[in-house]
């Protein structure tokens, strides 16, 4: 909930997954599910909100729409 916490997630994957209309055919099942994968990049004002990154833009029917993020890469924590 803080600039602080949200620092834990940068470097860490993100995927937005969307609903299709026409089916396509991934590890031998069809699926109308698809995504566009991403990374998150740097925070985003102090209420642990985070920007990410995509490998291609985002539609605009995305625009407030959740987004999913993978726990990895995973950055043991560093102590001293």
């Amino acid at each position: 909930k803080t600039k602080e916490d949200a620092k834990w997630y940068i470097g860490k994957r993100a995927a937005y997954v969307y609903r299709a209309h026409k089916a396509q055919t991934k590890k031998n099942k069809l699926t109308k599910y698809r995504s566009i994968q991403g990374k998150v990049i740097a925070a985003h004002g102090t209420n642990g909100v985070v920007r990410a990154k995509f490998a291609h833009n985002l539609p605009p029917q995305a625009i407030g729409k959740l987004v999913r993020v993978m726990l990895y890469p995973n950055r043991p924590a560093i102590t001293h």
